[in-house]
């Protein structure tokens, strides 16, 4: 059985930073693109940052310069560092495996609040 867990949420003023992470069990975790999503209040579910099995990234032009993504493949765990936020990066962020092609497992979801 697949699980994943993220931490690292919290309530920060802008311009601060916080540091998500994700940790996954069940699956062969060094292999699966994983993928970091937010969802603001209101708002669809996107896509902020993904790194594949060879640490190739991608980022949201929102975030781009501020956010990095990362992974360490011995802990089975994914990182967001996030720097200068802003009120609108607050929202629930999740984590989720990509695996054949689709995004199939998810974790329950971390709270980040940016007080402006």
């Amino acid at each position: 059985q697949v699980q994943v867990v993220e931490s690292g949420g919290g309530l920060v003023q802008a311009g601060g930073s916080l540091r998500l992470s994700c940790t996954a069990s069940g699956i062969m975790f060094s292999i699966n693109t994983m993928g970091w999503y937010r969802q603001a209040p209101g708002k669809q579910r996107e896509l902020v940052a993904a790194i594949t099995r060879g640490n190739s990234t991608n980022y949201a032009d929102s975030v781009k310069g501020r956010f990095t993504i990362s992974r360490d493949n011995a802990k089975n765990t994914v990182y967001l560092q996030m720097n200068s936020l802003r009120s609108e990066d607050t929202g629930v962020y999740y984590c989720a495996i990509n695996k054949y092609g689709g995004w199939p497992y998810w974790g329950q979801g971390t709270q980040v609040t940016v007080s402006s």
